[in-house]
């Protein structure tokens, strides 16, 4: 690791552990008591080790321990010799001063070694010293050099009765494919007692002279010819080669630059001085070859990131949004059918980091009506419920704070449910969260609380009823005014339950091995209201039974069989109930013909270890045995503790999405989980982003087998429930998942795994938006101290993650025979191509003995994996750690590079048609290990189908320049070629369209309706004019005549009376005068009217004829419009057609480059074997599926900014037209008003 990491394991041991202290010592196991031994701790927390006078020193492995308690419940002393030896050494209780040590390999069978010490006080020193080391679990990851100390200290504490170390010890370590004589020979040179008999003082044999030993018989041959190729066969390294070594070989590259700095002089001579021993060579600044050695099996050079080891990850994220360790059957040691329940289960899986464990729930037979747990009806043991309460109180919070998860398979009658929720409250304490906290209240769309606000908190998940009904049914009790009444003879569900899933347990028929979840419950027990006047209350703090000759508010009336866990066994007096009792083969096979009677069955429960069911007889079992659902007639007392773990009926991811209640969750057994994981995978994960789901073994797996959890795991469901005692290969994907993040039980999912805007198909085979593919290759070098055998030795390496990442039995070395202390394997690297999703791969690497049993095994989460050459320790099959057996092999890890082959030319044109979604996904779970018969079929919604298939996987369709796998080249070329290839069009003018036929024909006509329109308005004008002139002639006329007339009678006046002449002629002319200026007004009278009558006509032909303008410019505009959108959809038309001639050439192109990439892989001499040409090919057509598909959503993008453009083109056109189309309008206006303004009032008189 680039980045300095202080790697902090060691737990400082007390000076009073390391003193020692004299103890009496019981072994439970093998019966064997020691007296007065001296009890010490080594000062690394290794091992407590013990000797008494004249006998051999004795080890106990703290990495094998898994409990310290204070007392004797766990071990007890059967030998009353011994307990009285162990009474009279002091005068203190024995409870007080005793301390048992639990270890074991597994889970199941535990050792239990009591110490008891003379004073209660040394007794409560050595309980809190011995919890505090034994619960270092980052010693279980010291690097190879430590495990050799740590042996080192195995041997100097196991001494002969002398107090000296025999040689045939040491020989014992080394014997595997190595001679006595070799050993002894290298002990002999060391200047050392090499006798077989011999025996060496503890002073003497140091920890330089074992690491001397070590490789005398080991050489590491490996690391001395790596060393060779590094320093070109010089005897020492220099700070330049160590750099190039450092940055080159053992850096990943995609590590960032900040915070994982490259190695510099600074650091590399730091290494040099921590690990360089000869003073020449520091001096020098070198770094020899036993330096080397030092460094890569130093902490320095671990093959994980140790700070993973402590909590890393957020850990205040809804509770949602992490996957959970948890628990099936948790009670069982052993078969699901015929079993031994055992309360120390608990114990051992909550230790072990777990975090949801699994109760289920019966009526007890006894007569103190005791709740017990066990596996309904199929003939297990019992233990009692409220040992179990007390067991997980003493234990939840031991090796994780974080919240624990208490899963309910309630059976019990009211009367038991209740004194079940007392228990919890009573023992509990504030452990037990009954209200929700503040801020985060049962209501939709609130989501749930993080693992750091529930530390240390025990959420109990059961059935609940309506809140309104549980509130009135707690009230009533309270004043005495309900009573529960059990009826054999009716079956009722009740409707206040919330709608909840049935029982977990499943039925053990594999036909019957429907998802839990569409079962319905069949619970014979209702709840009858009764209206009293009773002042008394049922809900006291005593848990006591009732008299049986009262009827009580919770006194059962009637033997409910459906409440009873071994109806079968049932009897009026049974005896009490024992942990490590079971039902014996040939009970369990009289009872399965049902030839036994009620009363011969109470003395069944013996040890399961006396036989062993046939075949035969099991099948019978199996097929008599009557699944039960558990009840839905809750006690309110119990339902009330219950809130951010509801379990409700499943009723289709589209309804939960809908009611977005975040604290419900369901329960899906395997096979119903595969089923949703096959149709509906997209919105499963969706649904695991907001609530809680919990997977569990179908009912079949009577074995306790346990399926394989990382195909839920790729799909967020947060609990899938393991059998715990099982320790097979899913089991230990579990536990080496689980050990990262401070082995507290929660792993928070990645960051598309919980963002409602992403969207994850688990399983896609394509990159995630976001996350870069790695690319991973491991080569397996060599073992050390595999085995104390001598044997032959392979080593595989298997890859669980997605379906595409999933790599199982394909990678295995050679065996190296007669050899388990040092095998060099030197295979060529195993080659994981492509990992799509780093952050959910695991790597398992598996040593094996040639007869192909199990030497130890080592789960890596490739994400916190190291790259260069590592030693790996390896674990036994349950995970503890093996303290010698060591892997050295070389990991490179890197940006995955994708290689541009293969195709399917029909899954091209027609992918629905080539294989359908459902069918890939069988098909990559089948990859996986999963049988076709383990996937149920599961009704899908319409709704939500359609609602997916809009949605891309993964954002695959996105155009990100990150999902782009053609090369920088290419797609410059590519774009270039868009370029050369644009389709230009002749920009359309309004003087081109001016100059089209139809044009010139409208304006060939326009300008003859314009001229008749003239020649009627000239016509009208000369009329007018005509008479207007008639009119003015006459009266012009008739006032000439009137003057006339006048004139002469005048003159004839005159002539008759000269003598007055002058008078009259005064007269004569002043009447003349007024008789013009009566005519002159008539005159200007008649202009006036005939200059209005001519103003307005000439005023309307102007009118008239701007109308005609106008009308001419709006059919020139109409015209001028029309034949440009025929110049536009024209233009469309040649895109369209250009477009076309360019897919088919693509598809074309495309489908000759997927057959000639095809023939290229099938041609492929490189490709070793049908598996990985398989995974090639469709790896490869994948790659060229995409890159099909984005070269032709290029060009559907490159076609549709063309028809775009175009479409702003034409718009353009269109807008610039109308605008002179208006302008013309406006300039017609224009000059009609000018006309108008410029008109004045005329005349043609």
């Amino acid at each position: 690791m680039a980045k300095p990491f202080e790697f902090n394991w060691r737990i400082a041991v007390p000076e009073a552990l390391q003193a020692g202290c004299v103890f009496e010592i019981w072994d439970e196991a093998y019966s064997v008591y020691e007296s007065n031994c001296m009890v010490k701790v080594d000062e690394y927390g290794f091992f407590i080790c013990w000797k008494s006078e004249g006998r051999e020193g004795q080890v106990l492995e703290c990495s094998q321990v898994n409990d310290i308690r204070l007392g004797v419940a766990a071990a007890k002393i059967t030998d009353a010799k011994v307990l009285a030896d162990i009474l009279e050494k002091s005068s203190h209780s024995l409870e007080s001063r005793a301390i048992v040590v639990c270890s074991g390999l597994d889970l199941v069978d535990i050792t239990h070694t009591l110490l008891v010490a003379r004073d209660p006080e040394v007794a409560k020193v050595w309980f809190q010293g011995l919890r505090e080391i034994t619960l270092n679990t980052k010693a279980n990851n010291v690097c190879p050099m430590t495990q050799l100390k740590k042996h080192w200290i195995k041997l100097c504490c196991m001494v002969n009765p002398s107090g000296k170390i025999p040689v045939r010890g040491i020989t014992r370590t080394f014997a595997s494919g190595k001679t006595e004589k070799m050993v002894m020979s290298s002990l002999k040179l060391l200047g050392l007692p090499s006798g077989k008999m011999d025996e060496i003082d503890p002073g003497l044999f140091t920890f330089d002279k074992f690491y001397e030993l070590y490789h005398k018989i080991c050489p590491r041959s490996d690391i001395e010819e790596l060393f060779k190729d590094l320093s070109k066969d010089r005897l020492y390294l220099t700070i330049p080669q160590l750099i190039d070594f450092f940055n080159d070989w053992q850096r990943d590259p995609r590590l960032n630059e900040i915070l994982f700095p490259f190695f510099n002089q600074t650091r590399v001579r730091n290494i040099i001085q921590s690990y360089e021993i000869d003073e020449e060579f520091l001096g020098k600044e070198w770094l020899s070859m036993d330096g080397f050695c030092r460094y890569l099996m130093s902490d320095e050079n671990a093959p994980v990131f140790l700070d993973r080891l402590d909590i890393y990850m957020d850990m205040d994220q809804p509770l949602a949004h992490y996957i959970i360790n948890s628990s099936h059957n948790t009670y069982l040691r052993n078969r699901q059918f015929g079993g031994t329940s055992s309360v120390e289960m608990y114990r051992q899986v909550l230790l072990a980091g777990c975090r949801c464990v699994e109760l289920d729930c019966w009526d007890g037979r006894n007569e103190d009506q005791e709740p017990i747990i066990t596996h309904g009806k199929a003939m297990c043991t019992d233990i009692l419920f409220k040992d179990v309460i007390q067991a997980i109180n003493e234990t939840a919070f031991v090796t994780s704070c974080y919240p624990v998860i208490l899963s309910f398979e309630n059976h019990c009658s009211k009367l038991q449910q209740y004194k079940m929720a007392k228990y919890c409250e009573d023992i509990f304490g504030d452990y037990l969260l009954k209200k929700p906290l503040e801020g985060y209240p049962l209501e939709p769309g609130q989501p749930l609380p993080s693992p750091n606000l529930l530390k240390y908190k025990i959420l109990i998940k059961n059935k609940r009823l309506k809140p309104e009904v549980e509130k009135q049914q707690l009230e009533m009790i309270q004043k005495g005014m309900i009573q529960i009444v059990n009826e054999d003879s009716e079956v009722i569900e009740d409707p206040n339950v919330v709608a909840t899933v049935d029982g977990e347990e499943g039925p053990l028929n594999d036909d019957d091995a429907d998802s839990a979840s569409s079962i319905e419950s069949t619970t014979p027990i209702k709840a009858t209201i009764t209206t009293s006047t009773t002042t008394s209350s049922s809900c006291t703090t005593t848990i006591t039974t009732p008299p049986s000759t009262k009827q009580t508010d919770l006194t059962p009336t009637a033997k409910n069989t459906d409440t009873e866990a071994h109806p079968e066994l049932s009897k009026t007096n049974t005896g009490s109930i024992d942990s490590d009792s079971e039902t014996k083969k040939a009970s369990v096979k009289l009872a399965a013909q049902k030839k036994v009677a009620k009363e011969e069955l109470d003395d069944l429960m013996k040890d399961p270890m006396d036989t062993a069911l046939t075949a035969d007889e099991e099948s019978a079992l199996l097929s008599s045995y009557i699944y039960t659902g558990a009840t839905t007639n809750i006690h309110p007392y119990l339902s009330a503790m219950v809130n951010y773990a509801q379990p409700v009926k499943f009723q289709g991811f589209d309804v939960a999405e809908e009611r977005n209640i975040q604290y419900h969750m369901s329960s899906f057994n395997e096979n119903a989980g595969l089923g949703y994981l096959k149709t509906q995978a997209l919105e499963f994960v969706n649904y695991n982003k907001r609530q809680m789901s919990r997977i569990y073994p179908r009912g079949g797996r009577v074995d306790s087998s346990n399926f394989l959890p990382q195909i839920f795991w790729n799909a967020g469901c947060q609990m899938v429930a393991l059998n715990f005692q099982t320790a097979d290969i899913n089991m230990q994907l579990n536990q080496g998942k689980f050990e990262y993040n401070g082995n507290c039980g929660y792993l928070l999912k990645p960051d598309f795994m919980r963002r409602p805007d992403r969207t994850f198909d688990p399983f896609s085979e394509s990159p995630v938006d976001g996350v870069i593919a790695a690319h991973c290759s491991v080569k397996v070098i060599s073992g050390q101290f595999l085995s104390d055998k001598k044997v032959g030795t392979y080593v595989e390496v298997d890859m669980y993650g997605l379906p595409t990442d999933t790599i199982r039995r394909e990678f295995r070395t050679r065996v190296v025979p007669s050899n388990g202390l040092n095998p060099v394997y030197n295979e060529e690297p195993f080659v994981f191509r492509k990992v799509v999703l780093p952050e959910l791969a695991v790597l398992r690497i598996a040593v094996f003995e040639d007869t192909g049993k199990l030497i130890g095994q080592r789960i890596l989460p490739l994400d916190g994996l190291q790259a260069g050459y590592r030693h790996i320790s390896l674990r036994t099959e349950g995970n503890f750690p093996l303290s010698l057996p060591t892997v050295f092999c070389r990991i490179v890890l890197k940006t995955y590079v994708p290689v541009e082959f293969g195709d399917f030319v029909d899954a091209l044109s027609a992918p629905i048609q080539a294989m359908s979604q459902a069918e890939k996904r069988e098909k990559a779970m089948k990859d996986m290990g999963i049988d076709e018969k383990d996937i149920s079929d599961v009704p899908v919604v319409n709704r939500e189908q359609a609602k997916a298939s809009k949605q891309p996987s993964n954002g695959q369709m996105s155009s990100s320049p990150n999902n782009s796998t053609a090369p920088q080249q290419a797609a410059a070329g590519a774009k270039k070629e868009e370029r050369k290839e644009e389709m230009t069009f002749e920009s359309i003018t309004r003087e081109k369209l001016m100059s089209e036929k139809v044009y010139f024909k409208l304006l060939r006509k326009q300008p003859k309706d314009l001229e008749m329109l003239k020649r009627r308005h000239q016509k009208e004008r000369s009329m007018m004019m005509r008479a207007h002139c008639t009119v003015v002639d006459k009266l012009v006329a008739s006032h000439d005549k009137e003057k006339s007339a006048t004139e002469k009678s005048m003159e004839k006046k005159l002539k008759k009376n000269k003598d007055s002449s002058t008078d009259l002629k005064s007269q004569s002319e002043g009447k003349v005068m007024n008789l013009v200026s009566e005519h002159k007004t008539k005159i200007k009278e008649l202009v006036l009217v005939q200059t209005k009558e001519w103003s307005d006509m000439v005023q309307r032909q102007m009118t008239e004829e701007h109308e005609l303008w106008r009308e001419h410019a709006l059919q020139q505009n109409e015209t001028l419009s029309r034949l440009l959108e025929d110049a536009q959809r024209e233009q469309m038309t040649e895109l369209s057609a250009k477009q076309d001639r360019e897919n088919r050439e693509l598809r074309n192109n495309q489908a000759k480059h997927s057959m000639d990439s095809t023939k290229t892989v099938l041609n492929d001499k490189t490709i070793k074997n049908k598996q990985e040409r398989d995974r090639r090919v469709r790896e490869l057509n994948e790659n060229n599926t995409k890159k099909f598909i984005e070269e032709r959503k290029r060009f559907a993008n490159k076609h549709s900014r063309q028809v775009e453009n175009l479409k702003k083109v034409h718009g353009e056109q269109t807008e610039k037209m109308l605008a002179e189309n208006q302008k013309a309008l406006e300039m017609i206006e224009m000059a009609h008003e000018e006309a108008k303004m410029a008109a004045r009032p005329e005349t043609v008189v």
